[in-house]
């Protein structure tokens, strides 16, 4: 058995939060592809709670949910950090990372998925004020993290990247655009392209076909 494992879906952006952070840390790790229609028994054994991916196992130790995992990893192994180093700045890092799970993320979603005609402005305004908060956080910085990918810019990869895919795949939604946020635009075209990322992403023809069938099964 490898000395690190990490269970996962290919178009899982949570998934794809802990292999970006195993990455950027050199790690080598295997990965266990996982069917969410037909959990492995290992899988459940190992998140017997949520029974989700990803699971991150480590020396045959269990570490589950995509935020907590992301600590694990920056603390068990301390080169090239994506938690600042002080305490104000790291407590600051840990409250945008949990407003993109909590508040950010499940309205994007919502706005992203909805079939009702009669709430979609709503919707689409509430996502927009909590993409305006990042927008805001931002500043005039090339990463959340500063010059370097941290914490929040890896919380955030559902926004730079799998946000976009499902734009083009509804054929009409307009969430993120660079003329509503130029600097979040900016900040995801950077965080893209950046190499570690760019080869830690889904492959984009793939995730769009996926989505695009999701849409078209919602008609």
């Amino acid at each position: 058995m490898a000395e690190v494992q990490l269970f996962g879906v290919w178009g899982s952006p949570f998934s794809r939060r802990a292999e970006i952070a195993l990455k950027l840390k050199g790690v080598e790790y295997q990965y266990i592809e996982e069917d969410l229609s037909n959990k492995s028994s290992l899988l459940l054994q190992y998140n017997p709670v949520h029974k989700k991916v990803p699971v991150l196992v480590h020396k045959g130790k269990p570490i589950a949910e995509s935020l907590v995992i992301l600590e694990y990893i920056d603390e068990a192994w301390k080169n090239n950090p994506i938690l600042p180093e002080h305490p104000y700045e790291r407590a600051l890092a840990r409250f945008w990372a949990k407003f993109i799970d909590e508040k950010c993320l499940p309205a994007l979603w919502t706005a992203c998925w909805n079939q009702e005609k009669e709430r979609e402005e709503e919707l689409i305004r509430e996502a927009c004020e909590h993409l305006k908060s990042l927008e805001n956080e931002l500043k005039d910085k090339r990463f959340f993290g500063g010059e370097k990918i941290g914490l929040v810019d890896i919380a955030a990869n559902f926004i730079g990247y799998w946000l976009g895919i499902i734009q083009e795949a509804s054929g009409r939604l307009e969430l993120l655009t660079e003329e509503k946020f130029p600097k979040l635009y900016k900040w995801s075209e950077e965080y893209i392209n950046c190499s570690v990322i760019k080869e830690n992403l889904p492959p984009r023809e793939k995730l769009l076909g996926f989505m695009r069938s999701r849409y078209a099964a919602l008609n």
